[in-house]
């Protein structure tokens, strides 16, 4: 049944949001396209180390990776998301005021409204010189205790020196990203990590190459000169692109004092409301943290390198469609969802809410669709996928089951990124400090399901997927009862039932399913198995677009009316 964007009446000032719903659809699909021409290459890249990389080698590298997400993650992420609650508009100025000071920005601009969130990007600098230092001194004085081979790898300290530089330099890249975000201009993030993906590539895969070619050893430095490459272009780009956007509308990508009659900005430089969001932010980022990044954690801890490697794999793999296309929607609906919701300054009208409940459902609704033909096919052609491009030592150490497996799982985590992004742009400060402590409730459920997994059941990493599914599940449970009770003020609610498909998707869905169960004891590891299945999968989307074709005509119509 389709969502029903009709029965909410377009009230008299909606022209005035519909470009932003076009920006927001425009900017979702070039991230999209972003993560898709940047995925490809980086597969690429990995098919090539993957041929003669070992899993120990490619557990240490994950390992790396880990802690220089772990350092962006701290540095950055809650000064996003709240910094993205601050409205691009124009207070009324009067004329009749005192004149604002020589070197300053009038806060009641748009030019002050920037201003403000660039300074706030300069604590993230200062933050991840400081996290750099202090995971990478934490890193070096556990790693022995748990895996001291680590530690004995070629160039392993040199290389986390460079991921460490890497992120202070991605850092300095900052102001230049929440200006993007702001303005909506999502064609610069596209030129400027687009651009460091492909140096990226280029640095990996060239290093590696010319150490093949003199036989020299060199261990994971690639991935950490790749790695430094891409932070240095990524921020020379975005500086590039940017540096024109802020001369022409009046404000500095250097910090700069803000004039304001209020006491809301500490030193002139930063507002309190924001910075005072982020410690909120942060204090739950923390949690979200060790959620998402949980199963790495864990698996770190408890895994050999051996199965790090595998189970890295596996993430790569699986996480590819959560990459190509939840994470960018998921960006632009935290970021469209913030403005159109923003609790910083005032309350949105009834009107807005009922707008941007009929977006989230149908956004959902999409994201239904999509998991049914994940869960129908997938689990059947993931294995086909691993044997054909990471060879027959990766399938033996199980990664076709555990990719199988994935699939069930990534469901889970494309709905709960739509309703994180949407209670994060509405909660309150109280709000959010309660959801924090309910997170501390699901790390805890997470870990002992992780625990009893790996140690208990010796699931290994298939074990660890349903324990991230699980925890995936509660926190999709909160953020609708969340949304639910904030519709209510508005007397309205989520309707879920509007996200069921059709019965002729979901037959549709079981009957592809078993037929590819059937297949499978006849394939034989060849392109003639990718073809039947390739068969398969094509019958059911014709079948499913047929049956959620007022649907999907629907949301087309939706996305184009605004450039009409």
């Amino acid at each position: 049944m389709p969502v029903n964007s009709e029965r909410v009446p377009a009230p008299s000032g909606i022209a005035t949001k519909l470009p932003v719903l076009s920006r927001s659809a425009v900017g979702a699909a070039l991230l999209i396209s972003l993560q898709l021409c940047s995925r490809i290459l980086t597969f690429i890249v990995n098919q090539v180390f993957i041929r003669f990389l070992s899993p120990e080698l490619l557990g240490i590298s994950t390992q790396l990776e880990l802690y220089s997400i772990t350092v962006l993650f701290f540095a950055r992420e809650s000064l996003r998301v709240a910094i993205q609650r601050q409205a691009d508009t124009i207070d009324a100025v009067s004329k009749e005021t005192e004149k604002v000071p020589k070197g300053h920005v009038d806060e009641r601009t748009a030019a002050g409204r920037s201003q403000a969130i660039v300074n706030l990007a300069y604590i993230s600098m200062g933050l991840g010189v400081a996290f750099a230092f202090g995971f990478a001194w934490l890193y070096l004085h556990t790693t022995p205790s748990q895996d001291p081979t680590v530690l004995e790898s070629l160039y392993f300290r040199e290389s986390l020196s460079i991921y460490g530089l890497a992120a202070i330099w991605e850092l300095l890249a900052e102001p230049c990203y929440v200006i993007a975000q702001q303005k909506a201009r999502f064609e610069v993030r596209a030129v400027a990590e687009s651009t460091a993906t492909a140096l990226r590539c280029l640095m990996t895969c060239g290093s590696a190459l010319w150490a093949s070619q003199v036989s020299m050893d060199i261990g994971v430095l690639p991935f950490a000169l790749g790695q430094g490459i891409y932070a240095l272009s990524l921020s020379i780009v975005y500086y590039w692109k940017v540096w024109g956007i802020s001369s022409a509308n009046g404000f500095s990508l250097m910090a700069a004092p803000i004039c304001s009659n209020s006491t809301w900005y500490i030193f002139s430089y930063f507002s309190w409301p924001l910075l005072s969001l982020s410690g909120t932010f942060f204090v739950q980022s923390i949690m979200k943290h060790f959620l998402t990044q949980g199963d790495t954690l864990i698996i770190t801890s408890l895994a050999s390198l051996q199965a790090q490697g595998t189970y890295a794999l596996v993430s790569n793999y699986g996480g590819l469609i959560a990459r190509l296309l939840l994470q960018p929607v998921e960006e632009v609906s935290r970021n469209h969802f913030g403005k159109a919701l923003s609790v910083v300054n005032g309350t949105p009208s009834k009107e807005v809410v009922l707008n941007a409940r009929d977006q989230l459902l149908r956004l959902l609704r999409v994201y239904v669709l999509l998991s049914v033909c994940i869960v129908a096919v997938g689990p059947t052609v993931a294995p086909l996928l691993v044997k054909a491009t990471a060879g027959s030592k990766w399938t033996s150490s199980g990664a076709g089951s555990v990719l199988a497996t994935y699939c069930y799982y990534i469901p889970l985590l494309a709905i709960n990124g739509l309703t994180e992004a949407f209670a994060s742009s509405v909660a309150t400060e109280s709000e959010l400090n309660r959801q924090t402590i309910w997170m501390i409730g699901f790390s805890v459920a997470f870990a002992s399901a992780a625990f009893t997994s790996l140690q208990v059941l010796d699931l290994g990493a298939e074990g660890l997927v349903w324990a991230n599914g699980l925890n995936m599940l509660l926190r999709i449970t909160w953020c609708a009862a969340f949304i639910q009770a904030y519709l209510k003020r508005y007397g309205a609610s989520l309707e879920t039932r509007l996200l069921i498909p059709r019965p002729m998707t979901m037959a549709a869905g079981v009957v592809t399913y078993a037929v590819l169960v059937q297949l499978q004891s006849t394939f034989n590891d060849g392109i003639v198995d990718f073809l039947k299945s390739g068969v398969v999968a094509v019958v059911f989307v014709i079948v499913l677009s047929f049956s959620e074709r007022a649907f999907l005509l629907e949301c087309f119509r939706t996305f184009r009316r605004p450039r009409q």
